[in-house]
């Protein structure tokens, strides 16, 4: 199954839950207002996408917590903090993607049939 962290209101999000619904593909989402990503998750995540790739640095959530002239701990920020994350987050069988990458989910739904 794949797994899609996001927010309801992220467009890009969005996008992506419904190229999953157009090919019939089930997927679990999980709502970053709601849940956060765990640490295990996190490491998970971090094996296909680097840290660095993963925070928004450009987000609202960053600019309001004043991350730009800060020195910080990109992981531990991540967890504390889920609406940091760049969105939407896809994973699929140990791998991850992170904004909208439909080439990279059509290969996956071939492996699915």
């Amino acid at each position: 199954m794949i797994q899609i962290f996001g927010t309801r209101k992220c467009k890009n999000t969005r996008k992506a839950d419904r190229f999953f619904r157009e090919r019939g593909v089930k997927i679990h989402f999980v709502d970053l207002r709601e849940k956060g990503i765990s640490p295990g998750e996190l490491k998970s995540i971090s094996n296909s996408i680097s840290l660095e790739d993963l925070i928004d640095t450009k987000g609202r959530e960053y600019e309001k917590n004043n991350l730009k002239y800060m020195k910080f701990n990109i992981a531990e920020e991540l967890l504390n903090n889920p609406l940091l994350f760049k969105t939407p987050i896809a994973r699929f069988k140990g791998r991850a993607t992170v904004g909208n990458q439909p080439e990279t989910w059509k290969e996956w739904i071939k492996e699915i049939d």
